[in-house]
Parts: structure tokens; C-alpha cells; sequence
């Protein structure tokens, strides 16, 4: 049996480790904030790291935080301490040259590395429904894949280092410019005196229907912006999209309107709201 870790205990992460305590894997977590994690593994019945040695039975460990930062500093730490074989998988948005950086830190102690984002939000963490999209060695992936299962409905691997970041570019890209429609057009529905409560079904029947309005739309027309996936955050990963976009050489006029709009939307004091929040500049010219 793997013994596993978590690091990062917010939103996604506390689910995603539910169900590696559920499944028998999980042995340790770990948090920034050191008394989310101590509360967790009490309830779970596991180890609360006090420092990256507590990881260092672990054959795989797990980590879903906010920055490139931590991602670096996460796997600096645990390449210490891991033993020869271990497999950190990376579940946090961060670049392809992060990841590349880290996979080259990782492989210099014999550890590997996946940078494996997900997609589903905080409905699929809790669900245990996430898409994984995984970039690495197909022989690490295996070694690991008991672990992401525990939360995953669809693993993908996408290729070498930096492809599964390069496919949740791809992804954001979409998120983003459904977002930027749906907010845009209820806004619109709202301002033409039409019943929500007819319009969204109807919606969803044709082809406008999508994830973002099926789950979103009945909240955001109430005004209601409980994350959900946080404004900041997504203004994060669209930088990091932003980028990725202008050095490949593509037209980018969705990604920078998005970037904007949560840029925008962050400095109204929407930053921990839901990305559905983006109605609200939407009902404004």
C-alpha cells in the first residue's frame, strides 16, 4: 500500500485528501497554515507535518497550492527528505517552465515528478470527479495512479514535463471566454426583463448549454458568489495563460478581455468571490 502525502489543504486540497483517507493512502498533511492542517489530520486520523521531514516515508506526496512560489518551495524541500523513487505530483496551476524547473530539481535526487493540474472545481474535488491532465514519465504516472484515482474521473497523460500545464492553459482559455459569454449574455437577459427560472432551462437544452451556466447561472442571477473557483485565482492562472499564448504566437484578444475583467473585477474587492462574480461589470457599461 502507497503511503502518500497532501500538501495544501484549502478548497481542493482537504477533499482531494478525504478521499485518500477514504481509499487507505494517505499518511501525512501539510498546510501553510499550520492549525488547518493539524485540524484536518485529527479528523482523518493521519499525521499533521510540522516540516517537509515528516514526508519522508511517503512513496508519493501530493500538492495543490496557489503559486509558482510554492510549488518551488514545496519540492526544494521535499527533494531533502524523499527517498529515491518517490513521485511528488503537482495538482496546483503554476507554468510549463515551473514545472520543468522542478522535474529537473526532483530528478537531480532520483525522485520523479507529474505536473498533473485538474479541472472540475470545487464540485469535482468534492466529488471526487476531477479531470487530471499529466505531464511526465508514463512510468511515474503509474506508480502514482492509485493516488490520483482516489479523486480523478478522467486521468489524462498529456506528455513529457509541462504538458499537462500546457493542456490546462488550453483549458483556462476556454473557462475564460465561457465565462466572459455567459456573465455577459444574463447580464443582458436580466436588463430584457427575462424570467430566469425559464431562461435557464431552456438554455441548457440548445447549444448554449455548458457546465459554467448549469452551475453558475442560477447563483450568480441571485447575487450569490460563495467560491466556487476564487476571481484571484483565476486571474492568476490567466496570467500565466496570457503568457504561455503570446510566446506560442497566437492571437490573444479572449485571454487579454478575460484578463482584464479579473483584473478589474479583483480591484472592486471581488478577489475571493467566484469567477460568476464577473457579472457584476457585465450589468455596467
Amino acid at each position: 500500500m502507497l503511503k502518500t502525502g497532501f500538501i495544501g489543504l484549502g478548497a481542493m486540497g482537504a477533499p482531494m485528501a478525504r478521499y485518500l483517507r477514504d481509499a487507505g493512502l494517505l499518511t501525512v498533511v501539510g498546510n501553510r497554515t499550520q492549525a488547518k492542517a493539524d485540524a484536518l489530520a485529527a479528523e482523518l486520523g493521519v499525521r499533521s507535518a510540522r516540516s517537509a521531514d515528516n514526508f519522508a516515508d511517503c512513496d508519493v506526496v501530493a500538492l495543490c497550492v496557489s503559486l509558482d512560489a510554492d510549488v518551488i518551495e514545496n519540492a526544494t524541500a521535499l527533494a531533502r527528505v524523499l527517498k529515491t523513487g518517490a513521485v511528488v505530483v503537482d495538482h496546483s496551476t503554476v507554468s510549463v517552465q515551473t514545472a520543468r524547473r522542478v522535474a529537473a530539481l526532483l530528478a537531480a535526487e532520483g525522485i520523479a515528478f507529474l505536473d498533473a493540474p485538474v479541472s472540475g472545481g470545487v464540485e469535482g474535488a468534492r466529488n471526487g470527479k476531477l479531470s487530471v491532465m499529466v505531464g511526465g514519465a508514463e512510468a511515474a504516472l503509474e506508480k502514482a495512479r492509485p493516488v490520483i484515482e482516489a479523486y480523478a474521473a478522467r486521468i489524462s497523460l498529456m506528455g513529457e514535463t509541462g504538458a499537462g500545464q500546457a493542456t490546462k492553459a488550453v483549458n483556462q482559455v476556454l473557462v475564460a471566454g465561457i465565462n466572459e459569454a455567459v456573465c455577459e449574455g444574463l447580464a443582458l437577459a436580466e436588463k430584457l426583463g427575462l424570467d430566469a427560472e425559464r431562461l435557464l432551462p431552456t438554455l441548457m437544452a440548445g447549444a448554449a448549454g455548458n457546465w459554467f451556466l448549469e452551475k453558475r447561472g442560477a447563483t450568480m442571477l441571485r447575487d450569490a458568489f460563495a467560491p466556487g473557483f476564487k476571481s484571484v485565482h483565476m486571474l492568476k492562472d490567466l496570467r500565466i495563460v496570457q503568457g504561455i499564448a503570446r510566446e506560442a504566437g497566437i492571437r490573444t484578444a479572449t485571454i487579454d478581455q478575460a484578463v482584464a475583467d479579473y483584473a478589474e473585477l479583483v480591484e472592486r474587492g471581488y478577489g475571493e468571490s467566484d469567477t460568476s462574480a464577473l457579472i457584476a461589470l457585465k450589468r455596467k457599461p
